[in-house]
């Protein structure tokens, strides 16, 4: 489906959802019923999926356990891809995500009878890095980051002097996000042009420690991961400031919020089973997720979402609006939150 007719969709989804949405009234007594059940809620809520989304996951996870004790929450990382497999296998309840699902992970959810609802839940950077040693490279161009990570530089471009002129004649070993994280999938859709188009002969991981560490011990040493990682390693690390034809540019919330560091800005999602949401020690751990999204989400290094988008998020969940606004198309470079939903709510009006 193009994304025309999938946010025509999608408007058309909106608007059914705000039909039926309207049809239940609050009755006096919920809220203190709603309040006792939160005090007796007990279970475990599975986790997985990006290591990008880790950090939040497991803050909200530590929250939510400090005011239900009852509740377990399990947070793995087996990376974007490796958790949508778990999630369209009914394996887990909630699955993190660096980028949108993609059409035969939906395709699979689908086959196995598994309704999910999208949710954003912050902004993110990719962050590229390099060793703190190397005093030559302030700043990279997209073309450069091109020439280095594209399928036809395996073996070819293995040495600084080879990026730029003027660059040294010293080793560069690479260390990127492995082939089964969203991370890897969006860099190469904003750097190379395609999704999951890379050279092979670097060092992969879906774990960002292990990418850290490699950086951070390696001089001649090139990486990306998410900003928080390289927030929470800064005496590891030196950031490379990138430039897509407007002058370098670091990542940081501003300059993620205004548009200016792209391509390597994106938000970052949780999928939740709806099945799950049955169950009321999920259902309210949602809710929380999303409440506590942004001051979360920042403490552990990442860029909240904005109240307009929060306030839309919470109407996705309330209505059930099940599918990806994305289409189910992957990663989409430069897309921002607030334009999407603009679209949306044009349809949706257009509609009615």
């Amino acid at each position: 489906m193009g994304m025309k007719r999938a946010r025509v969709f999608l408007g058309i989804v909106a608007l059914a959802g705000l039909l039926l949405g309207g049809c239940g009234e609050k009755k006096e007594g919920t809220e203190s019923a709603e309040s006792g059940a939160k005090q007796a809620l007990s279970g475990k809520i599975v986790v997985d999926g990006s290591s990008t989304v880790l950090p939040i996951s497991e803050a909200m996870g530590e929250e939510f356990q400090n005011q239900h004790p009852e509740v377990t929450v399990a947070v793995g990382k087996s990376g974007t891809g490796g958790g949508f497999k778990k999630f369209a296998n009914g394996e887990i309840d909630i699955t993190g995500a660096s980028r949108p699902i993609r059409e035969d992970e939906d395709a699979a959810c689908k086959q196995n009878g598994i309704e999910y609802i999208e949710i954003p839940i912050a902004y993110d950077a990719l962050a590229v890095v390099v060793n703190p040693k190397n005093t030559w490279c302030d700043s990279l161009t997209v073309s450069e980051l091109k020439k280095i990570w594209a399928p036809e530089a395996r073996g070819k471009i293995t040495n600084w002097s080879q990026v730029r002129p003027g660059f040294p004649n010293k080793p560069l070993q690479l260390f990127g996000a492995g082939t089964d994280s969203g991370t890897f999938d969006y860099f190469t859709a904003a750097i190379v042009g395609e999704e999951k188009a890379s050279r092979g002969d670097y060092t992969g991981s879906e774990d960002d420690d292990i990418l850290v560490q490699g950086v951070s011990r390696t001089k001649g040493a090139l990486g990306y991961f998410g900003l928080a990682y390289y927030e929470n390693n800064q005496d590891k690390l030196k950031l490379v400031a990138i430039d897509n034809g407007n002058g370098p540019v670091k990542p940081s919330r501003e300059t993620v919020l205004d548009g200016t560091y792209q391509p390597l800005a994106r938000p970052l999602f949780i999928y939740v089973n709806v099945k799950a949401l049955e169950r009321p020690e999920v259902a309210e751990f949602v809710k929380f997720y999303i409440e506590n999204a942004g001051k979360l989400a920042e403490e552990v290094g990442y860029i909240g979402l904005p109240d307009s988008v929060i306030a839309l998020v919470k109407e996705r969940l309330e209505r059930r609006i099940t599918g990806s606004a994305f289409g189910a198309h992957g990663s989409q470079v430069g897309v921002k939150l607030e334009d999407l939903y603009r679209i949306e709510g044009g349809s949706e009006k257009g509609a009615q």
